[in-house]
């Protein structure tokens, strides 16, 4: 699938479902404002179930002339055929998408940032963009919670079988800005997908599992300003993650500094006017997951 390549630009992809479109559309207007570099955008969204009339509210979200959005279905995002694990988490399992970059981007590309749809992007995106990461497979923030891979709550379970060190570093997958050749020259994506599939019982955050054992030291680290987790409080972050409650909900417990960041974002949307969400509906949402991958299992289609 190609959609065209082009010189000067910044190849941004990120994934949605519709019960997340407002987060999409705070992320996109973030990206857009704070971007003030002469490169064009080129949004990829994987979108697993968006209605029309909100992609089509997201589509004027930008500037033809400046930004390019390019949507693709979770159909077209994976590959033909393939089996995604399928745990007894409530993750869906469009988390999967990010591990195909590679393969849905045009071939010419050289990189790509992925952006947990979650974020809001406060620095201009051009900045880390020209990182060289030839070198390395990604570049992402490590995880300020679990930090290396023994950490008892949210390590690698079992990297021991793996032969890795104890303080192995351990990164957030909400932000990775990959090497596009790396990736395909060495199946990484497949590779992931055969180790969580071998140790289900140990992945407990199913994505972020398999890429640090994989990728383990073999990623370049960046500024923690650039995947800020919403329950720190960083003056100025570049990038904040909405971990946990987000703040569609009124339950969000996180920085209240934030919250007000991301609802001026999304005045400058059309929906500028939405409430936050109850309990109800956040649960909601978990058991649909969980009964996609039910639904899934059954007959033997993890899409």
């Amino acid at each position: 699938m190609q959609f065209g390549i082009l010189k000067d630009q910044i190849v941004i992809v990120t994934v949605c479902d519709d019960h997340y479109v407002v987060l999409l559309a705070a992320l996109i207007r973030s990206i857009v404002i704070n971007h003030t570099g002469n490169e064009r955008i080129i949004l990829y969204i994987v979108e697993d179930g968006l209605a029309p009339d909100n992609k089509q509210k997201i589509q004027g979200l930008t500037d033809p002339e400046k930004t390019q959005i390019n949507w693709l279905s979770m159909t077209d995002a994976l590959p033909p055929g393939i089996q995604l694990p399928l745990d007894h988490s409530s993750y869906p399992l469009n988390i999967y998408a990010r591990l195909f970059i590679p393969y849905f981007l045009p071939a010419g590309l050289e990189k790509a940032l992925y952006l947990d749809v979650d974020m809001l992007v406060l620095h201009d995106v051009s900045i880390l963009w020209q990182l060289d990461i030839s070198n390395f497979y990604l570049a992402a923030v490590p995880d300020p919670r679990i930090k290396t891979v023994d950490n008892a709550w949210g390590g690698i379970k079992n990297y021991r079988d793996f032969g890795l060190q104890p303080q192995t570093p351990y990164f957030n997958t909400g932000l990775l800005l990959i090497n596009l050749s790396k990736w395909r020259e060495d199946d990484i994506a497949n590779r992931i997908i055969a180790l969580i599939q071998a140790n289900k019982a140990s992945a407990n955050y199913p994505d972020q599992y398999g890429l640090n054992v994989v990728l383990a030291n073999r990623w370049l680290a960046l500024d923690p300003l650039w995947n800020c987790f919403a329950s720190e409080d960083m003056e100025d972050p570049y990038i904040i993650h909405f971990i946990s409650r987000k703040p569609i909900y009124k339950t969000y417990n996180n920085n209240p500094r934030y919250y007000q960041l991301f609802y001026s974002y999304l005045e400058k949307t059309p929906w500028q006017n939405s409430k936050p969400l109850g309990e109800g509906r956040r649960y909601l949402k978990k058991i649909t997951n969980i009964f996609h991958k039910i639904r899934s299992s059954v007959f033997g289609k993890a899409k």
